[in-house]
């Protein structure tokens, strides 16, 4: 790229700029606030204009665009008037800001080409406000604030999207008699405000103020600009899309519109949470007026985990610290009283326990997917609902709605594309519940698998249905995990027991097999409805009579905030794949590999289970509290992949049992010994199994 003199010319005055700013603010402020002059003939309706720099010295620009970061607590301690103007009337600051400029840039003779003050473009952008109610747009609160024109902060997710689309960041305008003094030079300059319509820079209906003769635009000076529109909504709906939550509180729903120009096109990804700071207004759409922010500034919003845990936890940690399976077997145990007896479901639980504690909001995340084979639907969605509102991005699918992202026009009359988010992306970080699968069409059952494939959905977007000259693919990252269930009480296909079936493989004809291998378990809950247990059945009876009654001891001492906090701060400890462990699934993955094929299907293990099981050994030892994969890790998450394996396929050389991690109750510290010795001995036998069948070298078939 060729150097700018102009450029050059700016970095090496610097320091002049800054002294002669720090000169003339005080004087200027003091000045611009008690009668300050009118820059331009025009109206000015509209952030100004971008400092537009190329290889050519010598042309010369309508606008000269300054983007000047502010810190306004800093400007208050050394002037609080001018403090003041910026966080309250921030056209006027930036009108002091663009005097200030003019006269240092003239001073210094840095851009020959500009005459008037006009022509200077100051965007002010604040680095943060005080942190104060005063400062806080409510989006769920009314009335909206939109008439005082002044720096706001707001937090939001957003769930619409449009694409980049081109606006007028300003304009030179001439006035057409030949004999008026206007008729040349950079008298009329129209620049894009906050709030303001295309119409409102750019129109032909102009007349010059001197002799109102019309006005016309010299299109040579036209600078265009990156324009995205995005929808937001304030965080607060994730309570009501969780379909079940112990928030009562009530609020209003309302999505606003958002403005990203320039440098922020393209800041902000669907479905993710963001703080920004800008200047709300009012745009008119026709007969609609539509309330929206200008932004000024883009964060992405973050909440960090709590750094501790309740002592209840801390105290149960240190009671079973002698065992690394201890912890997790008790807080599976004991987990959801308020929906299923203690002791009950313990298989499915950990299982949840682990994919929630899974959940992040990286692309190279580990995730972990649970689909449940059930006949007893009503007890497995109660569990699950109560399970997501334990995250902050917890979401119930509406059977209605679309999972995945789909487009529409965009209603703000641009007639361009706006992709719309869904409760995959409303998920972003946590869970997506989307209920029985069974109910789902081909279709969305094929796309379904895409995405678990590759965690990625792709959008087509037909360039003259959206005014646009080519058509365009938007592929949008997918992260977060999804649970789902198979009923299998209620198809309407009959089930008919074959021969063919190998012990302990059950008929999941309903689904189809690549999608059932995408899921990261498939889990077969305990009780079949027609023998459910007297405790389930009790607790039922119990909640249906008095839904607020406290059944178990257990339910005060490990509150369901005990265990949002337990879940948020494991899920985000970073932990390391130690050797031992790192070994023992790879030592399963090839024999099981061997053992688990065929010379007409090849192996039935899927190419992502290595990635599964290495998933489930991080999830247990982020739910054990701690920092390393150890071989005990692994071994908990070889037995639940195994009996998933054997739901789908049957028994294989590695025989175990039906519960293979809860094989009988907990009730005790006996049982939770003899629990260790049966997990010891699984351990050993776990060894024998792949020095049986794991050895040598491994060659790669076709198959793989």
């Amino acid at each position: 790229m060729v150097a700018n003199p102009r450029q050059e010319t700016l970095r090496g005055n610097r320091g002049a700029i800054l002294f002669l700013f720090k000169q003339v603010t005080l004087q200027a402020s003091r000045t611009h606030l008690a009668a300050h002059p009118q820059h331009t003939a025009l109206t000015r309706s509209s952030v100004l204009l971008p400092y537009r720099c190329t290889s050519d010295s010598k042309q010369s620009y309508a606008v000269y665009r300054f983007v000047i970061s502010i810190n306004p607590s800093d400007v208050a301690e050394l002037d609080a008037t001018l403090g003041n103007c910026i966080l309250h009337k921030p056209m006027e600051a930036a009108g002091i800001f663009q005097s200030v400029c003019f006269v240092a840039i003239k001073t210094l003779s840095l851009i020959e080409q500009l005459q008037t003050e006009a022509q200077i473009s100051i965007l002010l952008k604040p680095t943060h406000l005080p942190p104060l109610p005063s400062y806080v747009l409510s989006l769920s609160a009314f009335p909206f604030n939109y008439s005082s024109k002044r720096f706001y902060m707001s937090e939001g997710i957003a769930i619409a999207m449009g694409t980049v689309t081109k606006y007028t960041q300003g304009a030179r305008f001439l006035c057409t008699g030949e004999t008026c003094p206007f008729s040349e030079g950079f008298r009329y300059i129209r620049v894009h405000l906050p709030g303001a319509t295309e119409s409102a820079t750019v129109r032909n209906d102009f007349v010059c103020g001197l002799c109102s003769s019309p006005l016309q635009e010299d299109m040579k000076f036209r600078v265009l600009g990156d324009k995205q529109i995005v929808e937001m909504i304030d965080a607060k709906v994730l309570h009501a899309l969780k379909g079940h939550s112990n928030h009562k509180s009530h609020f209003r729903i309302q999505t606003f519109t958002v403005f990203l120009r320039d440098e922020l096109a393209n800041r902000m990804t669907i479905g993710n949470h963001y703080k920004i700071i800008g200047i709300p207004a009012c745009v008119q759409n026709g007969p609609q007026a539509t309330a929206c922010i200008e932004v000024s500034s883009v964060q992405p919003c973050k909440p960090n985990g709590p750094s501790f845990i309740g002592e209840n936890f801390q105290y149960l940690l240190s009671l079973t610290s002698s065992s690394c399976w201890r912890f997790t077997a008790m807080l599976a145990n004991v987990f959801a009283s308020q929906v299923v007896p203690p002791g009950t479901y313990n298989t499915l639980k950990l299982a949840i326990l682990l994919s929630l504690v899974q959940t992040c909001e990286i692309e190279s995340a580990d995730y972990l997917d649970l689909l449940i084979v059930t006949s007893d639907t009503l007890i497995i969605d109660r569990l699950l609902n109560y399970s997501i509102c334990l995250l902050p991005r917890g979401i119930r699918h509406p059977s209605s709605s679309d999972i995945f992202p789909s487009v529409s026009k965009d209603k703000h009359g641009t007639g361009s594309a706006s992709i719309q988010a869904c409760s995959a992306l409303l998920a972003q970080g946590g869970i997506c519940y989307i209920g029985d699968l069974s109910s789902y069409k081909k279709d969305k059952l094929e796309l379904l698998q895409s995405v678990l494939e590759s965690r990625t959905t792709t959008l087509f977007i037909p360039g003259k249905k959206y005014g646009e000259e080519a058509d365009q693919q938007v592929t949008i990252a997918v992260q977060t995990n999804f649970w789902s269930y198979v009923d299998v009480g209620s198809s309407p296909k009959k089930h008919i027991a074959r021969d063919s079936f190998l012990i302990g493989q059950m008929d999941l004809s309903l689904m189809p097999p690549n999608l059932l291998d995408v899921f990261g378990l498939l889990i077969y809950n305990e009780f079949p409805s027609c023998q459910l247990s007297f405790p389930v059945v009790n607790h039922v009876l119990q909640k249906a009579i008095n839904p607020e009654a406290m059944l178990y001891r257990v339910s005060q001492q490990f509150r369901t905030q005990d265990y949002e906090e337990l879940i948020l701060f494991a899920k985000n400890l970073h932990v390391q794949l130690s050797s031992e462990a790192e070994n023992l699934i790879q030592g399963y993955y090839l024999a099981s590999r061997r053992v688990r094929t065929d010379s007409v299907h090849g192996s039935k293990l899927s190419a992502s289970a290595l990635k599964i099981l290495i998933s489930l050994s991080k999830a247990h030892t982020k739910l054990s509290l701690r920092k390393k994969v150890l071989e005990e890790d692994a071994l908990i998450a070889i037995l639940l992949f195994e009996s998933s394996l054997t739901l789908k396929h049957g028994k294989s050389a590695l025989c175990i049992e039906p519960n293979a991690v809860f094989p009988f109750d907990l009730s005790d510290e006996n049982s939770l010994q003899q629990r260790d010795i049966y997990l010891l001995q699984c351990h050993h036998q776990l060894l024998q199994f792949i020095g049986a069948y794991g050895p040598g070298t491994y060659i790669s078939t076709n198959e793989e």
